[in-house]
């Protein structure tokens, strides 16, 4: 799916805290790309929180102290990712509760404009058998129950789309600051996937991984008020 030479790129927001929930969304992700679609898939497109938090303990950091480092550097990328790099969001709605940071996700996604489709095959609700409101209303209260069929829902949605996306420019400050972030960061590990694809110079993987802890330490070091308290 191309737009002015451009693939359409789509983040695909859900639950990713088992196995499971990470094969559905891996299949989502997978239907959309074969359909021409680019995709963001945060478990797998971001930061390898694990590897860079064991480079930060290992430079004496407390353990608490790193992963909170690297939370605020995971909704930096996060909401670049969204708010900039992305056209579209598809979100899915399985589970016993919708995925908190997801829900947080679509709400940024329908108030920046961004076309939004939600998937849902899971009969599980809290109010009466029905969505609640708040969420579905984000999705004009209509859900997708086919992963095959997201493609072409998202296709419609966009061919519809009116055009009236919130430019960075006219984001507010507190959102412009987070995106720059989350831009420095997607930069650095976009280095090792063009590493990786050339034949001399290629990046280590530790190499990465301290350049990346390099880069969370000066964004998000304590210097720059990272509550620690609440970790």
């Amino acid at each position: 799916m191309e737009n002015n030479n451009k693939r359409l790129k789509v983040y695909c927001a859900g639950p990713l805290f088992n196995p499971t929930e990470r094969e559905e969304m891996t299949a989502i992700a997978e239907a959309l790309c074969e359909a021409g679609y680019a995709v963001y898939l945060p478990h797998r497109d971001g930061m390898e929180f694990r590897l860079v938090l064991d480079v930060l303990v290992q430079r004496e950091f407390d353990k608490p102290e790193a992963a909170a480092f690297l939370h605020a550097a995971i909704f930096a990328l996060d909401v670049y990712q969204l708010a900039v790099e992305c056209d579209a969001m598809v979100w899915n709605l399985n589970g016993r509760v919708p995925d908190e940071g997801a829900v947080a996700e679509a709400a940024m996604a329908w108030t920046l404009g961004k076309p939004l489709i939600a998937y849902k095959d899971d009969v599980r609700s809290l109010i009466t058998g029905r969505d609640n409101p708040l969420l579905v209303g984000m999705v004009d209260f209509k859900t997708i129950s086919s992963i095959d069929d997201l493609p072409t829902v998202l296709s419609q949605e966009i061919l519809h789309y009116d055009g009236s996306q919130i430019l960075e420019e006219r984001f507010p400050k507190h959102l412009q600051k987070i995106v720059q972030q989350g831009e420095q960061l997607w930069q650095a590990i976009s280095q090792q996937e063009v590493s990786q694809q050339t034949l001399e110079g290629n990046l280590s993987q530790l190499q990465h991984d301290e350049m990346i802890a390099d880069l969370v330490i000066k964004l998000f070091g304590t210097k720059n008020s990272i509550n620690l308290e609440s970790c």
